[in-house]
């Protein structure tokens, strides 16, 4: 079997000869790290980014399979985006920066985090009018202006629609269907965006239209050319450790409804593994994203709150799948860490449904030689 008949075997609760060994990129630190140890070379680091040769590379050289986050993505989001301009440089090399988001930020040389924001460009009806609705409108150049990984090189849409038609590829897929409410909570900011719902109920809808509405005409656009994925992806990353950055009852009542046009649009198509990205602790937002179409968790962060797809399960049943839920942390530690997270995982895959993969980006504190016997570990016992 191909890794990509595998991965949708499992998840479609069918026969497989083996479970797929998948990852979720890493980051750059972590590869510059292991450059430096003499695992992978400076080209192979240099030119790291989800489903390039280099990640295929050193995917191989570690002993995975594929990466999941292997997307097709038409430009849903600002089209074009802010241009980067530095506002104010510091004594310490740190320097204000307006970011693409329109978003005035700290930015730090080395740092892997999430930087500081000092301001937002979008707060208000007029802002959004002159500088972001503009950069929301649709047309044909965000699809053909995209690239298309093939695996072995980046290409233009109109030369990659053939790959793009072609079902019988090695690794699986998918189609990124954009992020309905996170980027939005990117050009506001958590803050920015709680205020606007009380203080301008009105353009809070008008924004969340807005967006629902393009990434369904992107998505529209790509599918009326014949393509063929094995899943589609959002992307949200709207919770913490302690849950939700929007209020879930208004989730679902303003979001909802977009979620449920893009997955009926996607299911004509054939495609049924909907997949959505969100980090931290997801369960009250579960509901909405489930009800209205979405049906694969990613990336199941482990966390402090220890999430695990065995509960989701048990509340939802099978047509809940999940890809994720191992916990990163382990690559750090011993052998015996890690074979104890594998005995822990074995349950949930007996689930079915379910594709063990790290919670996230592989840290820099992962040690080469644990993430190579973890892959090892893995084969031999699924």
């Amino acid at each position: 079997m191909t890794n990509r008949e595998r991965a949708l075997a499992v998840l479609n609760y069918e026969k497989y000869d083996r479970l797929p060994i998948v990852h979720f990129g890493f980051w750059r630190e972590t590869l510059q790290k292991w450059c430096s140890q003499g695992y992978i070379s400076n080209e192979e680091a240099a030119n790291w980014a989800d489903g390039t040769p280099s990640d295929k590379t050193i995917t191989e050289k570690i002993g995975f399979d594929f990466n999941w986050y292997n997307c097709f993505s038409p430009a849903s989001g600002l089209f074009p985006i802010f241009e980067r301009k530095v506002i104010e440089e510091y004594s310490d090399g740190s320097r204000k920066v307006l970011n693409s988001d329109g978003v005035i930020e700290l930015e730090k040389d080395g740092a892997g985090s999430i930087p500081a924001e000092f301001d937002h460009l979008l707060k208000n009806r007029k802002s959004w009018e002159e500088h972001y609705l503009p950069k929301l409108q649709f047309s044909k150049d965000r699809i053909y202006n995209s690239l298309v990984n093939t695996g072995k090189e980046f290409i233009s849409f109109e030369k990659g629609l053939n790959f793009l038609k072609n079902q019988n590829r090695e690794n699986p897929l998918g189609l990124y269907c954009g992020s309905l409410f996170g980027q939005i909570r990117n050009w506001l900011g958590v803050e920015g965006i709680s205020y606007l719902y009380m203080d301008d109920e009105k353009l809070y809808d008008e924004i969340i239209d807005t967006v629902g509405k393009l990434c369904y005409r992107c998505i529209e656009e790509v599918l009326l050319l014949g393509t063929k994925f094995d899943f589609v992806h959002f992307w949200e990353d709207i919770c913490f450790k302690n849950g939700p950055l929007v209020i879930p009852a208004v989730f679902k009542e303003k979001v909802g409804p977009y979620y449920k046009r893009i997955t009926e649009l996607v299911k004509m198509y054939s495609i049924e593994i909907i997949s959505l990205d969100c980090d931290g602790l997801i369960d009250s937002l579960i509901p909405t994203w489930f009800d209205n179409g979405i049906n694969t968790m990613f990336p199941i962060e482990v966390g402090t709150w220890n999430a695990s797809i065995k509960p989701w399960r048990e509340k939802y049943g099978r047509q809940l799948r999940g890809v994720g839920g191992v916990d990163k942390t382990v690559f750090s530690k011993d052998y015996s860490a890690i074979d104890a997270e594998i005995e822990r995982l074995k349950p949930l895959v007996e689930l079915c449904g379910y594709i063990p993969c790290p919670d996230h980006r592989i840290p820099p504190d992962a040690k080469w030689d644990n993430v190579r016997y973890y892959c090892d570990r893995m084969r031999a016992s699924f």
